[in-house]
């Protein structure tokens, strides 16, 4: 394989690999939520609100670092944020008061929005434009396979060796993947661009009449809304309404979490991929599929408790995964290459204070008052929302990676 071949793959495999680390370490909470509750004397609206607060900061700091990258070296804010996140992490060792591991929570995300704002730039500039859906695919492995492997850390480590210990394990190899990074060679940014940089895609001021931009997005804040919520109290679901084992809860939602994940992310891409050379709206199109057939499975979840529950929240969790490679294609190709950091840095705060900022809480004030099950009618109507969103956005997506017969047509 030749070096021009190597060093793209290389730095995909690095940044993949940081990017799983970042969502192992964010993921760890949400394992070990009924003990840090035990210890703490917390009700469900506060545990939520850990996570609410992580990401205001994390949203809060992306449109900072957006336009940091899109004039400065990208690999130098990526390799900065990557140690800052890390020591915080290890910093759980000193948190003794709910107040310290909220401060220590928020600090992690600022940290953490370094690398989600810029990587996915980096990325795609590695590879042509009709393969980002495929490529995209693998660098966003990291949300089921980091998501699962903070699950399983939290899982099997806390009930023997107290809840901070997973917490160390998942920081260390932080430091490590940095140094890596500051060896990468940066690309140029928008070498595989093709189409032209107009207003609409070439400048901030554009991204307000840009609805290709403005659906993509829109529909990703419904999502994550969902996502963000199933994530955090699915296992709590599993253990206070369904009386698994915290460990048994743990265990078997990271792996419907990391074999869904994985199959659905590549299925995604492929399929976003496949079908953008007949259709500019493919991304949308499979993105908005898959959120619509979530919806009466996910209620199959929730309200059965025989042998259909487990495989009901499995299938809808593989359904609400699909979109994560193609929806995430759709947002870097609606915008031009050198205002691609901020345009994600504004997808970030709109995503998350719409989405995964308000929803544990949410979930979570509805929990103290009715249940958990009752709570999940709220990720479910997310899903129908977001759905309906992206079918619309599909006449706004750019003629990306089509045939060339068929650019005129849409």
């Amino acid at each position: 394989m030749s070096q021009n071949n190597l060093q793209p793959r290389t730095a995909l495999i690095v940044l993949t690999a940081l990017n799983l680390l970042n969502y192992a370490d964010r993921n760890v909470l949400f394992a070990v939520q009924p003990l840090v509750q035990a210890e703490f004397h917390l009700n469900k609206e506060q545990i939520g609100y850990l996570t609410s607060a992580f990401l205001g900061f994390y949203m809060i700091a992306a449109p900072f670092v957006g336009p940091l990258a899109d004039r400065y070296s990208r690999k130098l804010i990526i390799v900065l944020g990557a140690i800052f996140w890390s020591g915080l992490t290890l910093l759980t060792a000193v948190t003794h008061t709910y107040t310290e591991l909220l401060i220590r929570h928020t600090l992690v995300g600022v940290g953490e929005a370094t690398f989600v704002t810029i990587a996915p730039t980096f990325v795609a500039d590695l590879f042509e434009e009709k393969k980002r859906g495929r490529i995209l695919g693998i660098f966003y492995l990291a949300i089921p396979v980091g998501s699962a492997a903070g699950y399983l850390l939290g899982g099997y480590l806390a009930p023997g060796h107290g809840w901070r210990f997973p917490f160390y394990i998942a920081a260390a190899p932080g430091f490590v993947l940095a140094l890596m990074v500051s060896f990468l060679k940066e690309p140029e940014r928008g070498r595989f661009d093709t189409l032209q940089e107009t207003a609409a895609r070439g400048t901030i001021r554009g991204l307000v009449g840009n609805w290709a931009f403005i659906t993509a997005t829109l529909g990703m804040a419904a999502m994550t809304f969902s996502l963000g919520g199933i994530q955090v109290w699915m296992p709590q679901f599993l253990y206070s309404e369904r009386h698994y084992t915290l460990e048994h809860a743990n265990l078997m939602f990271g792996m419907i979490i990391v074999v869904d994940g994985i199959v659905a992310s590549l299925a995604g891409g492929w399929l976003g991929d496949y079908l953008l050379p007949r259709m500019k709206g493919s991304y949308y199109l499979v993105s908005a599929a898959s959120m619509l057939l979530g919806v009466p499975v996910m209620i199959v979840a929730l309200f059965t408790r025989g042998p259909l529950m487990i495989p009901a929240i499995a299938l809808a969790a593989f359904f609400l995964l699909l979109n994560t490679s193609p929806l995430n294609a759709a947002v870097i190709n609606s915008v031009g290459a050198h205002i691609r950091a901020t345009a994600l840095a504004v997808n970030i705060f709109i995503i998350h204070i719409l989405g995964d900022v308000p929803s544990p809480t949410m979930m979570g004030w509805v929990a103290d008052r009715k249940s958990l099950q009752v709570a999940f009618i709220l990720p479910v109507i997310a899903m129908g929302i977001s759905s309906a969103i992206l079918f619309y956005g599909m006449k706004f997506a750019p003629a990306v990676g089509m045939d060339e017969a068929k650019i005129g047509v849409h």
